[in-house]
């Protein structure tokens, strides 16, 4: 499955699901996505009777009481579809307040499974190409999962170039999302920068830096995958970017719900570490960075005095994968 993404999933929840009010009864759900040998994935439809019938989900359900999610999932899968999982990693962990319950969802990446996925419970299943899901009926807990998908592990960030040709000789080689990001160029410089690196490459990969009203536009002329917007501009009236992936800096929870709020499809929170970038910044640690993505309705990226070896313990604390500037982009 490609990471590089082919689709724009727009993530629905809300704020509030972000900050959602722990006093009330949390129903903790686990899925899994499963790819076939065409790389497409796997989702059930919500039989007649069901919260929300006829909606599509990735195939999961309830845990048991004092069950871990990973026996919870290898059990479920097998209730109800009669296969195996073997090799599992987690993928996103999101929640999401419906009128009448708060659902708490495990969504783990099922790379290795053995049998045939049928549905035991009279559910209808349908494999769909990854462009396909953000046109199914996805129940709304279920949104963020299909950028998490997308999403590749690692975010590079460009530093201040000089030139367009320095920035297309500088991108990695690999599916990694690169932002554009040059804060010392004016409206019209950014325009003239970035149209000079779309005459050089593709931009499909390729993510701007910069206000929402001016890089959106942006954006579609020259087929950018997207947007990202500081986090001064959280604020900020964003225009109609369903076609567009939006990114978003944060640094708190505050930040992240304001993100979701706009309807970013990912965010890059930090500094985890000490960064000489950001020399004055209290660094959050692994251990609030995990807090942080733990309660966050979209994917995180892990940014701040990281490096691309750290992506195993930055998925570990709940993260999209790893983002950063001088460890990425070569000297």
């Amino acid at each position: 499955m490609s990471p590089v993404p082919v689709a724009r999933a727009r993530n629905t929840s809300s704020a509030t699901a972000a900050s959602a009010d722990f006093t009330v009864t949390i129903l903790h759900v686990v899925a899994g996505v499963l790819c076939d040998d065409r790389d497409r994935v796997l989702i059930a439809q919500r039989p007649a009777g069901k919260h929300m019938a006829g909606k599509w989900e990735f195939p999961g359900g309830k845990l048991h009481p004092g069950e871990d999610p990973r026996t919870g999932l290898e059990r479920e899968l097998r209730e109800e579809l009669g296969i195996d999982a073997r090799v599992c990693e987690p993928l996103i962990r999101c929640r999401h307040r419906y009128p009448e319950r708060t659902v708490l969802l495990d969504v783990w990446r099922v790379s290795h499974y053995e049998g045939i996925p049928v549905g035991l419970e009279g559910q209808a299943l349908r494999w769909l190409e990854q462009a396909q899901l953000v046109d199914a009926d996805i129940l709304p807990a279920d949104r963020p999962i299909l950028a998490a998908l997308q999403l590749p592990p690692f975010y590079v960030i460009s530093p201040v170039l000089d030139s367009a040709h320095d920035f297309v000789t500088g991108m990695p080689t690999d599916e990694s999302l690169v932002q554009l990001r040059q804060p010392q160029l004016h409206q019209d410089e950014l325009r003239r920068f970035v149209e000079s690196v779309a005459a050089l490459t593709t931009m499909d990969r390729v993510i701007i830096n910069g206000a929402p009203q001016t890089t959106i536009e942006l954006a579609r002329d020259v087929g950018a995958a997207g947007v990202h917007l500081p986090s001064r501009y959280l604020d900020a009236p964003v225009p109609s970017h369903a076609d567009l992936l939006i990114g978003a800096s944060c640094h708190d929870s505050e930040e992240l719900e304001r993100a979701v709020a706009i309807g970013a499809d990912f965010a890059v929170l930090g500094p985890v570490q000490s960064t000489p970038s950001h020399a004055d910044a209290v660094p959050l640690g692994w251990t609030r960075f995990a807090a942080l993505a733990d309660q966050a309705n979209l994917p995180v990226y892990a940014l701040g005095g990281v490096v691309r070896t750290d992506i195993q313990r930055a998925t570990k604390a709940g993260a999209q994968g790893v983002a950063g500037i001088s460890a990425f982009w070569p000297t």
